[in-house]
């Protein structure tokens, strides 16, 4: 894309050159503070990384990790067109210019504009790589996770103003140009769901109905499972399964977290909370060939088979495998989602879902039947599995680093637009810089 005719230098090192009849401000400059309050009857409003200020859904338990009081008298008024900042995360980027009237928490920052300011161009400039490492600068470690920021020194970081006309002509641009870039985006994220949905039926009909689909069938005796292959059986897990219930009274062993793609991996490797030896005392003890459940989470599949020596959580399940079952088959088996249902509909507790307390204990879990082929034909199955997967997944890690380059040129655009690195379409550059300083003045 062409470029400014004239440039001047920034007085900043890591902005560079900017157009010659651009202003180099401060946010003190351009923004006021505001705090209005007693508005509870307005919708409550969330400020992420992701996308800025949306509306929060309180019913949603997944999406709300913090504590909503009953009274939000105390919540501060955010109407459209004002800047809000989550304080505590604004270093990764946790702010925008709300599309929204409603109130946030009483923690945040709320703003509003002094001066010709385009709502959508400082949206799209803030939010740029470039403003977040400045927000990142104008903050001080509290915790992991969290930095308060100052707002003293937010007031110094330093803003592009190009004029009003010229900032309307970038957001546009942008507006269109990253719409297109997302489209591309959202229909490969499609055809990435359509692979894994593809590759989720593959897994199905391997470990239920087996490879051969000329097989003779027979009904399995067992409602949710059906027919089965002729030469299958139907076993209850507890003659598969055995739990076992060692424990470790040094502490010393590898800890290990069960998740839902990697298995069973160190502690270590997916948290930076230390956990001493003495605290462990008790942690059960997991050997290579067993196979580890976690009790309140088996619905969604969260299964892990032990490579090595170590310990896990003594809430989880531990179980050796029964001579006749090929592990890798069973955790295929487990989890798939027809599975997670009768998991589901066996654990006991209160609630369901995320938002309770079920727990899949060993004697119902135990009682579970299931569909068995022959041990070697479990082999041959898991084999098929893995060389089909395979070519699905090239497909989804190539779908995957597609995506990747369009977010990384959407941000690259965005970022060489609101510093004048590249002219947009409409843009004018004016005969003097005179002009600008009438406009703001």
């Amino acid at each position: 894309m062409p470029k400014y005719q004239a440039y001047k230098d920034s007085g900043m090192e890591w902005i560079g050159e900017v157009p010659a009849h651009w202003d180099v401000v401060t946010l003190g400059s351009i923004l006021k503070p505001v705090s209005i309050k007693n508005c509870p009857e307005l919708p409550l409003l969330s400020i992420t990384r992701e996308q800025g200020v949306i509306l929060r859904n309180k019913e949603n338990k997944d999406e709300n990790h913090n504590f909503i009081p009953d009274d939000l008298s105390n919540y501060k008024l955010v109407e459209e067109g004002q800047f809000g900042i989550n304080k505590m995360k604004a270093w990764q980027g946790s702010y925008g210019v709300s599309e929204h009237i409603g109130i946030v928490s009483p923690a945040y920052y709320v703003f509003s504009f002094l001066r010709h300011v385009n709502p959508r161009f400082f949206h799209l400039a803030i939010r740029s790589k470039l403003y977040i490492s400045f927000f990142a600068s104008a903050s001080d470690g509290v915790r992991i996770g969290q930095w308060d920021l100052s707002k003293t020194r937010m007031k110094e970081i330093p803003f592009l103003m190009p004029s009003m006309a010229e900032q309307t002509a970038i957001a546009t641009f942008l507006d269109r140009k990253t719409a297109q870039i997302d489209q591309a985006a959202s229909i490969k994220e499609r055809q990435i769901a359509l692979l894994k949905e593809r590759k989720q039926i593959l897994i199905q009909n391997a470990v239920t109905r087996g490879l051969n689909s000329d097989a003779p069938m027979r009904d399995s005796g067992v409602e949710w499972i059906g027919e089965i292959p002729a030469h299958w059986g139907a076993m209850k897990l507890k003659y598969l399964f055995k739990e076992v219930n060692e424990r470790t009274k040094t502490g010393k062993e590898v800890l290990f977290s069960l998740r839902m793609e990697q298995g069973l991996i160190p502690h270590d490797e997916v948290s930076d909370k230390f956990i001493s030896d003495e605290n462990l005392v008790d942690y059960k003890i997991v050997r290579p060939g067993q196979m580890v459940m976690n009790r309140m989470r088996a619905a969604i599949g969260i299964f892990g088979l032990v490579a090595k020596h170590g310990l896990v959580s003594p809430d989880y399940a531990v179980f050796e495998i029964d001579a006749k079952a090929h592990p890798e088959f069973f955790l295929r088996l487990f989890k798939l989602p027809l599975l997670g249902t009768q998991f589901r509909l066996n654990s006991k507790g209160l609630g369901t879902g995320s938002s309770g307390f079920m727990r899949l204990y060993t004697e119902n879990f135990g009682d579970i039947k299931v569909a068995v082929p022959p041990k070697e034909e479990q082999i041959a199955i898991v084999s098929h599995i893995e060389t089909e997967s395979a070519k699905l997944d090239k497909g989804i890690t190539l779908l995957q680093q597609q995506i990747a380059e369009l977010k990384e040129y959407k941000a690259i655009l965005i970022n060489s637009a609101v510093t004048g690195k590249i002219k947009v379409p409409g843009v004018e550059e004016p005969a003097c810089k005179e002009t600008r300083e009438e406009e703001v003045a």
